[in-house]
């Protein structure tokens, strides 16, 4: 049986605006981010030598469970399966409030995360860790940004933003999870640096990009007001 969306959020156009505003504000700061990461690796700066130390380490060899542990955690960035699980829990939360913001939100935070993040790797071109020559950029790879630490970042932080959001009264009664997307973003990006599939800066890269993905979505969904998809 579905029930009513209960809101306890202020809906009043002023605050939207301002919701919006910081949200732009904090996307505006997390592109920039990325930006400076960017340049820092094109132009060899202070990153490019934390680059090299992290992929000069002597690594454990993999094998049996320290294996398959390691590829479980590596599993939470995955395109497929991070998808998967928000486009399943966004559908529940949906019917569940007679609302398809939920699964709306989802949609168009996937759709941006692999147009910005596959348009990213396509034009940068920077090769794997594990070639480790030169820190190389426009050599037609694909390993920055990283799209496993964008996508644990985008997908995971969506998911608690939506159980929040829509959850004051439900079972989980206003769950904040987002202790939990920082945990899963740092084992994917672990569970990267140990199997040396991306340099470090990869990893940031791929944080900065898709946090301000993920802030952008919040700042469309805070501003964009529906009376049949509450939000």
């Amino acid at each position: 049986m579905t029930k009513s969306f209960d809101d306890v959020v202020d809906q009043s156009l002023e605050v939207r605006r301002h919701d919006m505003a910081v949200a732009l504000r904090w996307a505006i700061a997390l592109f920039a981010a990325f930006i400076l990461v960017t340049l820092d690796v094109i132009y060899e700066g202070a990153l490019w030598r934390v680059d090299q130390f992290f992929a000069d380490l002597d690594r454990p060899k993999l094998d049996g469970i320290n294996e398959f542990v390691v590829l479980r955690l590596d599993d939470l960035g995955l395109r497929w399966v991070t998808a998967l699980i928000l486009l399943i829990i966004a559908t529940l939360i949906g019917r569940r409030f007679k609302s398809w913001r939920p699964l709306n939100l989802s949609i168009l935070s996937l759709i941006s995360l692999n147009l910005f993040v596959g348009a990213a790797k396509i034009g940068f071109g920077r090769c794997k860790a594990k070639e480790d020559f030169d820190i190389c950029m426009f050599t037609d790879g694909m390993a920055y940004p990283s799209g496993h630490t964008a996508n644990a970042l985008v997908t995971w932080g969506l998911f608690a933003y939506i159980i929040f959001r829509y959850t004051h009264r439900a079972p989980f009664e206003g769950l904040r999870l987002y202790w939990l997307v920082g945990v899963i973003t740092v084992l994917v990006c672990f569970a990267s640096l140990i199997r040396n599939t991306h340099w470090f800066t990869d990893l940031l890269g791929g944080i900065f990009l898709g946090g301000a993905i993920l802030v952008l979505v919040v700042a469309i969904d805070r501003f964009i007001p529906s009376e049949k998809q509450p939000s």
